[in-house]
């Protein structure tokens, strides 16, 4: 008995056997370069590291003071009779009753005046500069004044109760006057004395049935040194009602 050996075609064999599976992408897989996706901009790192030093510099950095510590303090002055002076010492805290004002340099220190030399000569405040005496403000008055007699006047009368102001005067290089009128009218004379080792700033003004003279006074070396200073001290005489 013949055996029959049938054969199949390879196509036949390939199609039966062979199985052809289709991968799928990997959600692992690295996209191809053309299909990258796109990133976040990102600024130059120059850039990145000025905004950084200016944040830490800005949280870091303290707070600025909301008030700078002046060069000058207010001293209020209350022209009280001998009778009536209060004791000794500053009456900075009488500011209500004040009725006059002045700047005073930070650092001066005040002179505690008498009830006798308030009753010679009507000081009744003065400050001075610690570290040269002669360097100073003070203010006198003088009760009885209505108005403001004619210049020359003004400043003899003053002399006569100061005897320095009178060697300043007799000594001088040059004597120069001013009349000078605040925002509200007051009147203000305003005198300039160059002595000899000396300079003098002197403003006198009435209210209240009062005149009033306040001085600054300082060696020619502390004038020449600090002279816009005490300038500004000059300016600063006030009576309570004009300013």
């Amino acid at each position: 008995m013949a055996t029959t050996t049938m054969f199949s075609s390879p196509s036949a064999i390939l199609s039966s056997t062979t199985t052809t599976t289709t991968p799928k992408p990997s959600s692992s897989a690295p996209p191809s370069p053309s299909c990258k996706p796109l990133l976040p901009f990102k600024q130059p790192l120059t850039t990145l590291t000025a905004a950084a030093a200016i944040a830490t510099i800005l949280t870091t950095a303290p707070a600025p003071s909301l008030a700078q510590e002046s060069p000058y303090q207010v001293y209020y002055g209350t022209a009280a009779s001998a009778a009536n002076y209060g004791g000794y010492g500053g009456n900075s805290s009488k500011k209500d009753s004040a009725e006059y004002v002045y700047d005073v340099p930070a650092g001066w220190k005040e002179r505690l005046v008498s009830k006798v030399e308030k009753g010679t000569n009507g000081t009744d405040s003065e400050f001075y500069n610690p570290k040269k005496k002669a360097e100073k403000e003070y203010l006198t008055f003088l009760a009885g004044f209505r108005q403001l007699a004619p210049k020359d006047v003004i400043l003899n009368n003053l002399a006569l109760s100061d005897v320095d102001l009178q060697d300043l005067i007799a000594n001088a290089d040059s004597v120069t006057s001013d009349e000078v009128k605040d925002d509200k009218g007051q009147l203000y004379y305003v005198y300039e004395i160059d002595g000899v080792g000396t300079h003098s700033l002197i403003s006198v003004t009435c209210a209240k049935n009062k005149l009033y003279a306040h001085f600054v006074n300082a060696p020619t070396p502390e004038w020449n040194r600090d002279k816009d200073m005490l300038r500004h001290v000059h300016e600063s005489f006030k009576t309570v009602g004009s300013f």
